[in-house]
């Protein structure tokens, strides 16, 4: 369970209890980086690139390392369902240079024409080149840490120069001739059955000579946010006896790389959260795999430019991870089967579906999408059964937003009971509070004496103090899976509720910017946490039987006043920086919640019949 998880969690259980919170600082504004490189221009860039383009990809190649420096994915294809968020216009009206596409002049279809990037329209999967400033101070991503490079021990292995020697609209044969050994290298769109495989790249790495100690070279994927921090996941998927495993990866820390040398992984997936690469081997490869630490000066995200003039971010804090997976040992050729593109649970069921098909061993793509953690045996069954639900309101709605809003009333009338049931146990305790309170003002100097008649209090009133836990422990599956659910779901990914407002259910929510980021808002303000922490001072004021005022209230009842009104102010900043679907979610939920508790109060006041 990550951190994003546990803070919810806790959240979840200080609104039950009332009793503990924890505060969680938002990642505070930090200075962009300051380019070590030097200033360059565009007719020094390294190496020479080449376009293959379809419905799914722009797939950028370098003739240096004959590997992918760019995998752009379309916004307005019929074919892709990938949707612009801000930061992409963002990109395209502040700083256009880096939002060209790709971002070097280029070679298509086999011609020799230069041809000019086009400004916008699409999302950049991998790191690139990015330019710092407009006085052309560039940042060049090292050949390296391209896709498909071959490299090994020898750094200077990264580095060369192929010649192409076949281009056309479907494929691109490079070569190189070393003194030890010849490597031909084949990319080309996979198909499978005579159809398109969404996403998915075809290579074959030909090796004659020393092929033993060559690794294929995954990328680095963009920075996606997720509550306002990076998010990205290492797996791999592994048959063990028969049996399939999805193990995460842990991230190696600065500066290091990690390597296993016994293990034979059927893929290994590395993914920013909503995007990624899949890297499965389709034929025989020696054992083991790497994960190597990108730091994120040398190979920046393009979150380094937004606000740059404003210190926003720091590239040293946004470090990148490249999997490194082996070619065949032996001479001869070696294929892979490359996804890059969404995480997208439909589109990849699609993909192994259509694979499996053709009569070929199920790559299993779709487990990329697996719950690990401490509590994955619980999120994963719920999230699973949340996402059917919202998607058949989606099929009615066609709104993902008015979706979550149903799909909430639907988990609010399922617990309905439990939470009447809460609603009244809580107002029992609240009703023998001066009871309770006349018991230790009369007991003070024998507390063992006050507990004992405290607990002949509840037999007598048939109150159980612990009587409140039940509704959350039965409800606490159903949060974990709906945090999981909307904190990633890639359907709500740029999916829109109300324009200029909500524009994005996996981002915060933005009523209005302004320049100078201030301290725990940033220069955004979101209004639904606000409405949020209203909403919650409502329900508080409502369910409270204290007096109004604060004269007549016992100092217990003014210090649960004092700590109901610090953590709406808490809640209001912890949930200031979660996905605008969690708190239409929440929002929905604690809503939902006055109308019962008002139901319950109203229920409670009414003169009984004789």
């Amino acid at each position: 369970m990550d951190k994003r998880t546990l803070i919810f969690l806790v959240a979840t259980a200080v609104t039950f209890f009332g009793v503990n919170y924890y505060f969680s600082e938002p990642a505070k504004a930090v200075a962009p980086p300051k380019p070590k490189e030097q200033k360059v221009d565009a007719a020094s860039e390294t190496g020479s690139y080449y376009v293959l383009e379809n419905g799914y990809q722009q797939l950028v190649f370098s003739d240096k390392g004959a590997a992918l420096a760019e995998v752009n994915l379309p916004f307005n294809t019929k074919e892709s369902v990938v949707k612009p968020i801000e930061f992409d216009t963002d990109m395209a009206k502040d700083s256009p240079f880096n939002a060209q596409f790709p971002s070097q002049k280029y070679r298509k279809n086999g011609s020799t024409e230069l041809k000019d990037p086009v400004l916008g329209g699409y999302y950049p999967l991998l790191r690139r080149t990015l330019v710092l400033d407009k006085q052309n101070h560039k940042v060049l991503v090292p050949p390296r840490f391209f896709l498909g490079n071959t490299v090994s021990e020898y750094p200077e292995m990264a580095n060369l120069t192929y010649t192409v020697k076949e281009f056309d609209q479907n494929h691109i044969v490079f070569e190189n001739d070393q003194p030890l050994r010849k490597i031909r290298k084949t990319y080309s769109f996979a198909t499978a059955g005579g159809k398109d495989l969404p996403y998915v790249i075809d290579l074959k790495v030909e090796v004659i000579g020393e092929a033993k100690g060559l690794y294929l070279t995954s990328g680095v994927p963009e920075i996606e946010l997720v509550s306002g921090s990076p998010a990205p996941v290492l797996k791999y998927r592994l048959v063990r006896q028969n049996e399939t495993e999805i193990e995460k990866i842990d991230m190696p820390k600065e500066r290091e790389e990690i390597s296993f040398s016994s293990i034979y992984p059927n893929w290994i997936s590395n993914s920013n959260g909503y995007f990624g690469i899949i890297m499965n081997p389709v034929s025989d490869v020696a054992a083991g795999y790497k994960v190597e630490y990108a730091p994120g000066s040398l190979v920046p995200t393009r979150l380094v430019d937004i606000d740059s003039r404003y210190d926003r971010y720091k590239a040293s804090d946004y470090p990148g991870y490249m999997t490194l997976m082996p070619l065949s040992s032996s001479e001869g050729a070696t294929s892979y089967r490359i996804f890059a593109g969404p995480y997208e649970d439909k589109l990849l069921k699609g993909i192994d579906a259509q694979i499996t098909e053709t009569g070929v061993e199920n790559p299993d793509f779709a487990a990329s999408q697996t719950f690990l953690g401490w509590f994955s045996f619980i999120s994963r069954p719920f999230a699973k059964l949340l996402m059917i639900l919202l998607n058949f309101f989606y099929d009615f709605t066609n709104s993902w937003a008015f979706s979550i809003v149903l799909l909430t009333i639907v988990l609010r009338v399922m617990l309905y009971p439990l939470n009447n049931w809460s609603f009244k146990s809580m107002r029992r305790m609240q009703a023998l509070s001066p009871k309770m309170t006349a018991i230790q003002e009369r007991y003070k100097k024998e507390p063992k004496k006050a507990q004992m008649e405290i607990m002949n209090l509840y037999r007598e009133e048939k109150v159980n103090p612990v009587s409140g836990c039940l509704p959350l422990l039965i409800q606490m599956p159903f949060l974990i899976g709906m945090f999981d659910l909307l904190k990633s779901a890639f359907p709500l990914r740029g999916a829109s509720f109300i324009p200029g407002w909500i524009d994005n259910l996996t981002a915060p929510d933005v009523l209005f910017t302004w320049g100078y980021p201030l301290p725990l808002i940033g220069n955004q303000l979101h209004l639904l946490p606000f409405l949020l922490g209203a909403v919650m001072f409502l329900q508080q004021k409502m369910s409270s039987t204290a007096p109004k005022n604060v004269n007549q209230m016992t100092d217990q009842q003014r210090q649960q006043k004092l700590m109901g009104n610090i953590m709406v102010a808490v809640f209001t900043i912890m949930f200031y920086n979660f996905p605008s679907g969690l708190n239409i979610y929440w929002l929905s939920s604690m809503l939902l919640g006055v109308l019962q508790q008002w139901l319950t109060n109203k229920m409670a006041m009414a003169p009984k019949k004789a």
